[in-house]
């Protein structure tokens, strides 16, 4: 079985070189130098690469157990997740003010990816702390960010999304969990009575304290969205002084028995099996929805740098095997043999090249993408004029639905792919390529299905402002793909990056010319929608390819050091540019082709 190592050459390329540390030019950030971004890159890397990942086989192997309420969870996790904490990486990304080290969510985000390459399972829990941490910051009153805020920064208490429910999946309209109000003599928090499917660590025994953020509905509230309000139930309740109370009354009744990450947790909890759960008013009553989705929209970038960090596990395990497993020969002109070819390894075969470069190109183009969306977070969060944070958070808007569903989607494939190098070993359990596939396939499940990305982005999206964010992105495409064409060496690349935003372009148009028509238009966005993230998604990888591709062939040009990295740069971003993006211009055909059979198309049983 194949380790895992960071790729933290890639990540400073990508973060000094392709986004040039822009996010260090924000005064926000003054104080945060180049020097200690990399150390902390080399650190993350010992953690991901030393503790975290010899446990990923292991973990899935043990599994999780529920003995009397309680979840075990596998032997080294409490010891890994304890020496996280104790690195104080859980708040890397979280504000000064807030009790974090206050770095740029865009090496908070290469960090994560690390992580959850090592062990995602694992990666999980933090993961849905960090959106915890975001709704109680943005919308907690102040005496329960005073009693939370702190443990959940620290990562000593973890936290919880709680929407789910066996009749509302992705329709949270019908939740049916109620928060009944207590007299004022009991104090001023609601009792909650109700069940909560598929909520990832939802209990464990790697923290003191678990902190759920619960979807539910006063006894008033309408019936929809407007009647859902958000509520934090803690596993124990918390004194005024901090220190743990009593066990609250939310249990978990049974586990999820799942494709993958079987290390993770996968809970039904059930609020009120006595008196009823203690919880608290969170924001506004009725605004629950638009408040958890602070935290989903967290988790929706991150459940991306998820997909990409088990992307790039698959591409080095493929890879390690194929350059030991001997199978087949060289041709000879290769070889230089008279007769027939030497023996080789499979590495040296050029469907597995072509293999081995297509998860490589991809994996890289995602990760460029991914941070690139986090260093528009940056912009957005701290830029010290409304325009530039108006203008990033419009683009963070637009990207965040690809990245989240077109990284997963592509992680499934990339993953899928690294089995098929190993043949045969691949499909058993030894070598470990299987269980990257079976974890990362709830990726493009988890927070709103990719579908729902994709309506998201063709719908409200790209209705809303007319495709202004996206046609501004495409015009950079355009000057990207201009600035090769000028190149003599990357001509070509350039045509083919040039021909993709033109495709691009041109689906928009049909999108918002056909979405836009008041009877069919909903129609029309449900038939177009994935295939037009799935063009995107294409698109703009290969644009951060294109860019890299720029860098890398001045580099080589100039001298510059570093020749071999810079080298296979080059040829990950020839591959991604010019074998890869033309399979993602094909939706443009698709769409192209209307929505008549899916209109005509009758399902029936037969």
């Amino acid at each position: 079985m194949i380790s895992y190592t960071a790729p933290v050459r890639d990540y400073r390329f990508v973060l000094e070189e392709l986004l040039e540390h822009g996010s260090l030019s924000l005064p926000h950030f003054d104080e945060t130098s180049p020097d200690l971004i990399e150390a902390v890159l080399e650190e993350a890397s010992k953690l991901a690469g030393e503790v975290w990942a010899p446990l990923n086989h292991t973990g899935d192997r043990q599994g999780v157990r529920l003995e009397d309420g309680q979840v075990i969870t596998p032997q080294g996790f409490a010891e890994a997740y304890r020496a996280y904490i104790d690195g104080g990486w859980n708040g890397i990304g979280v504000s000064e003010a807030l009790g974090g080290q206050g770095l740029p969510e865009v090496v908070a985000s290469a960090v994560q990816e690390m992580l959850h390459g090592a062990n995602m399972a694992l990666g999980l829990c933090p993961m849905l702390t960090a959106g915890a941490i975001e709704a109680l910051a943005q919308h907690g009153d102040d005496k329960l960010k005073a009693l939370y805020l702190e443990k959940l920064v620290s990562g000593e208490w973890t936290g919880t999304m709680n929407l789910t429910e066996s009749q509302a999946g992705s329709d949270l309209s019908q939740v049916r969990t109620k928060a009944v109000p207590c007299d004022e003599a009991e104090g001023d928090h609601y009792r909650l009575t109700g069940q909560k499917i598929y909520i990832t660590w939802g209990e464990h025994d790697m923290a003191e304290n678990i902190v759920h953020f619960v979807l539910a509905r006063t006894p008033d509230a309408p019936e929809g969205n407007k009647g859902i309000s958000l509520f934090l139930v803690p596993k124990y309740l918390v004194n005024d002084d901090g220190s743990l109370g009593e066990r609250n009354d939310v249990v978990c009744a049974s586990l999820e028995h799942k494709l993958g990450i079987h290390a993770s947790p996968t809970c039904t909890l059930s609020f009120g099996e006595k008196d009823g759960a203690v919880g608290y008013l969170v924001g506004e009553s009725g605004s629950g929805l638009n408040h958890m989705f602070t935290m989903m929209n967290e988790a929706r970038h991150k459940v991306g740098v998820e997909g990409i960090g088990m992307a790039e596990r698959a591409c080095q395990q493929a890879l390690g095997y194929a350059l030991e497993r001997v199978q087949g020969r060289s041709p000879k002109a290769r070889s230089g043999e008279a007769r027939g070819g030497a023996s080789c390894a499979i590495a040296d075969h050029l469907d597995v090249r072509r293999m081995l470069l297509s998860m490589r190109a991809r994996t890289d183009g995602l990760r460029a993408l991914a941070l690139y969306c986090a260093a528009q977070m940056d912009q957005a969060r701290h830029a010290t004029d409304d325009e530039t944070r108006r203008h990033a958070h419009g683009r963070v808007d637009m990207l965040i639905p690809v990245v989240k569903a077109f990284s997963t989607d592509q992680a499934v494939d990339i993953t899928s792919l690294g089995i098929q190098v190993h043949g045969g070993m691949g499909f058993v359990e030894e070598t470990g390529a299987a269980q990257l596939l079976r974890d990362v396939r709830i990726a493009p499940i988890y927070e709103g299905t990719n579908g729902i990305q994709a309506l998201d982005l063709a719908g409200r999206k790209l209705q809303r402002d007319g495709g202004a964010a996206l046609c501004a992105l495409i015009d950079e495409v355009e000057t990207t793909a201009q600035s090769l064409s000028d190149n003599a060496m990357l001509k070509a690349q350039g045509d083919s990056l040039a021909a993709g935003a033109a495709d691009l372009r041109a689906a928009m148009a049909i999108l918002l010319e056909e979405g836009g028509d008041a009877d069919n238009g909903p129609d029309a966005i449900q038939a177009y929608a994935t295939p037009f993230l799935s063009l995107a998604g294409h698109v703009l990888c290969a644009w951060q390819m294109g860019r890299a591709a720029l860098i890398a062939q001045t580099a080589l040009d100039e001298g510059k050091g570093d020749a071999d990295f810079y080298r296979a740069k080059l040829a990950s971003a020839d591959f991604a540019l010019r074998h890869w993006l033309p399979v993602g211009r094909a939706q443009r055909s698709v769409i192209e082709a209307g929505m008549t059979t899916l209109l005509d198309f009758a399902p029936t049983s037969h």
